[in-house]
């Protein structure tokens, strides 16, 4: 292969009790990415529709990341990226996971896959430093595993794919500001109470164990943040009244997506979670701040071939 066109998808990371460690795979919104090889070695990035992004491959995540995985091979040629950004930078759904995964997912291929899918999470990685300042696999690892991702561990890395119960949709509402992931992150207290660590652990084991036996009740009375909603909630116009609508329309529970603005809910049935987003949206329309709708079954599979 010469050529390879992807689809990046749209992630959400943490799921209200997994700061840094959970995340899953949307299906409905992503970016488009085409990548070339190339004669001459290294990495360009030629073209990005849809965002002003630069184009300088060291300071864009696709880039950085592409970059990452190319230093642990002997290339004798190199690739173009082409971007076509459907994802929002700071809208809190994994726009520079996107980028990033997509890029390495896609050399990857057209090299004849020499490393696994777990094995480019580190890469993408990289590219999240670049964005955020930390190297979080929250994002980049649902991207490319699909699904639900739990990261055990960062050191090793020790990454585990969860499959989502059939009937589990997302809705996420994106209200038209940016909350950059480096400011989000400012506002978190740095220390946390005994007590908050208990009801935490708590929630997030009884999401995991939620997912696994697809018990949906059990997911939604786990789909609470202790410790980063009460910071960050501030920073989101009328989010506690766009969740108690989530709630009220059915969902089995809602929260931040990522380090926001975007609010995510989870629902059993998309029926269900259309009504969710549609409840979420008047709350918006009520204050006329420009927002998006998404409603997605959680993709299982993570990056997508389009063509080769």
């Amino acid at each position: 292969m010469e050529e390879i066109k992807l689809f990046a998808p749209a992630t959400i990371a943490n799921v209200s009790c997994g700061f840094d460690v959970l995340g899953l795979c949307l299906d409905t919104v992503g970016d488009e990415m085409i990548i070339r090889k190339t004669i001459a070695k290294g990495i360009t990035i030629s073209k990005i529709i849809g965002q002003s992004l630069p184009l300088d491959p060291t300071k864009n995540v696709a880039g950085v990341a592409a970059l990452s995985l190319l230093e642990q091979l002997d290339m004798s040629t190199g690739f173009d990226i082409q971007m076509v950004k459907n994802i929002k930078p700071g809208s809190g759904i994994g726009s520079s996971a996107a980028s990033a995964a997509g890029a390495v997912f896609g050399i990857n291929k057209l090299l004849g896959e020499p490393f696994s899918l777990q094995e480019l999470i580190p890469f993408a990685m990289e590219g999240e430093k670049l964005a955020s300042g930390t190297a979080h696999a929250d994002n980049v690892a649902p991207a490319l595993l699909g699904g639900f991702t739990l990261v055990r561990s960062y050191n090793p890395l020790d990454i585990i794919k969860i499959d989502a119960p059939k009937e589990l949709y997302a809705t996420v509402v994106h209200p038209q500001i940016e909350v950059k992931t480096s400011d989000a992150r400012s506002v978190l207290k740095q220390t946390v109470t005994l007590q908050q660590t208990v009801t935490q652990l708590g929630n997030l084991g009884g999401l995991i164990s939620g997912l696994y036996t697809e018990d949906y009740e059990l997911i939604g009375r786990s789909l609470h943040d202790e410790i980063t909603e009460p910071c960050r909630s501030i920073l989101i116009p009328e989010f506690e009244n766009a969740k108690k609508a989530a709630l009220e329309a059915g969902a089995l529970g809602s929260g931040i997506s990522g380090s926001g603005p975007s609010i995510f809910a989870l629902s059993k049935g998309k029926e269900t979670a259309e009504k969710v987003g549609q409840a979420m949206a008047l709350i918006y329309n009520n204050i006329a701040i420009d927002f998006d709708v998404h409603v997605s079954k959680v993709n299982a599979n993570g990056i997508k071939v389009i063509k080769q």
